[in-house]
């Protein structure tokens, strides 16, 4: 029987969450979280063995210790296949997955398969380097993905010939393989057919896609006169809202945004003000809103004619798992706010 060693995070191994995300790496001779699905899935040809467990925040924090950590686990492993995850849309946590596929699959050559959401940050930043299935947006689709992860790699453990990546169901590695048609229709057909079909506003599949990319055009300098005489704006994904979230935006995958009135306050106060970010520990946030929110340090530069002034709304929303739909959107409307308040400055501040 083939043997297989899985990934995962400290969230999805039943230890806890962001207060647990520094946990650092373990190996445990079992089957833990999601280790369960992909046995059933895999139908007692491949057997997971060992389950390999780090916080986000560790490898995060600590990406050449944990690597290292956990490649020393394996030194003494039998293995054929590396799984992680699935991450969905969880930022960190599929990073971490990309991490840790490359760094085994260069060391012990064997396949490595994760599973990221199409909005994860992830994925352009490894897709080139190993298969990552096209995953849902929560662990809601936790079955269908470790079972579209599980039936290729059982193909690949078995020799079978795969099929290209639009249809086996992962992201494309930039990989071309040349194949023979079995209708046998050469390549001047091909593309005379896509011509008139495109020509007619008709459907068609470029057999060569191009990634399309929104580019954002890069606004102009703001010179050192200029901004001694403009009002500065303050926009943040750091979670930053009065104490009790009054307008209940969501700590994680966020629909909503705040607008919060910082005139006549020259800082943002413990007890006043608090992060409902699920993506960091709050812990230093809510001890000092203006590490997030740097109203202190504005006013500072508002007394000593660095900037004109500081509008007197702040901006608030969350970014961990907030599709970029969503994003766009509130930042659209964030956008025109400004806009339509001669706003010309936004400083905008992340976590």
């Amino acid at each position: 029987m083939k043997k297989g060693i899985l990934y995962i995070n400290q969230f999805f191994a039943g230890i806890g969450g962001e207060d647990t995300a520094d946990y650092k790496p373990e190996i445990r001779a079992e089957k833990v979280g999601p280790a369960v699905a992909y046995a059933n899935h895999l139908k007692g040809e491949v057997e997971i063995t060992h389950t390999i467990i780090c916080g986000d925040n560790f490898m995060g924090s600590n990406p050449d210790e944990a690597i290292n950590i956990i490649l020393g686990f394996l030194e003494d492993k039998e293995f054929d296949i590396f799984f992680a995850g699935p991450s969905f849309r969880a930022g960190r946590y599929g990073v971490a997955c990309g991490k840790i596929c490359k760094a085994v699959k260069d060391k012990f050559k064997v396949p490595v398969i994760t599973s990221m959401n199409d909005e994860n940050p992830g994925v352009d930043m490894f897709r080139k380097d190993m298969y990552i299935f096209k995953g849902g947006p929560s662990a809601a689709a936790m079955g269908k993905d470790t079972l579209a992860m599980s039936k290729f790699a059982l193909k690949l453990l078995k020799g079978e010939e795969t099929l290209p990546a639009s249809e086996e169901g992962y992201f494309g590695r930039g990989v071309r393989k040349q194949i023979w048609r079995k209708d046998n229709i050469p390549a001047t057909e091909r593309v005379m057919d896509m011509l008139l079909k495109k020509i007619k506003g008709e459907p068609f599949t470029s057999e060569l896609v191009i990634p399309k990319k929104e580019l954002v055009t890069i606004a102009k300098p703001v010179t050192k006169e200029e901004l001694s005489k403009l009002q500065v704006a303050v926009v943040t994904s750091g979670g930053i809202v009065p104490v009790g979230n009054p307008d209940r935006i969501q700590s994680a995958s966020a629909t909503k945004w705040g607008k919060y009135d910082i005139s006549g306050k020259d800082d943002l106060v413990e007890g006043e003000y608090m992060t409902i970010h699920a993506g960091f520990d709050p812990a230093a946030a809510n001890e000092d809103p203006d590490r997030i929110v740097p109203l202190d340090v504005l006013r500072a530069y508002e007394k000593e004619g660095k900037i004109g002034g500081i509008y007197k709304y702040f901006y608030s929303t969350v970014g961990t798992g907030t599709t970029q739909a969503e994003a766009a959107r509130m930042g659209r409307e964030i956008a025109d706010e400004l806009t339509e308040a001669g706003i010309k400055v936004a400083l905008l501040v992340s976590t």
